[in-house]
């Protein structure tokens, strides 16, 4: 199968987390930046690349931990540097809990590389409360509002 035949097949069979990113990232929605689905680049297929950041956000299920999986991904994430492409991955588990996060790193990774003029930050800074809590716990003994 020629590569665009192959591309189309995977558009008609996205994961439950590819349909999710892509409704995000559709149609310039996003920033008003442009994404491509399942671009073939180089025998590779890119999940979502953005031509004009020259960046790929990938989405990752549990079998990317696997070492064997690691490997290739680090080989594939070589050739797309030597080729001034960066790399985003982006776990399933992340887009099911933390997705105002996983917004807030993609919109910070493309103004990094290609910023739009008139596109502001968010006034709230959104972060994973895993990571960053952006406010302390509530102490639990303390009375409810």
């Amino acid at each position: 199968m020629n590569p665009s035949g192959r591309a189309r097949a995977l558009r008609k069979k996205p994961t439950w987390a590819e349909k999710k990113l892509w409704r995000i990232l559709r149609d310039r929605r996003f920033s008003g930046y442009k994404f491509r689905r399942q671009h073939p680049f180089g025998g590779y297929f890119l999940d979502f690349y953005c031509a004009e950041a020259k960046l790929v956000l990938e989405t990752d299920g549990f079998m990317h931990g696997h070492p064997d999986r690691q490997k290739y991904d680090q080989a594939r994430d070589e050739f797309l540097q030597a080729h001034g492409i960066r790399v985003k991955r982006i776990w399933n588990w992340q887009l099911r809990r933390e997705l105002e996060w996983i917004r807030l790193q993609i919109w910070m990774a493309l103004q990094e590389r290609a910023p739009h003029p008139g596109n502001v930050k968010p006034a709230r800074p959104v972060t994973s409360r895993m990571l960053i809590p952006d406010r302390p716990r509530a102490l639990s003994n303390a009375p409810h509002p």
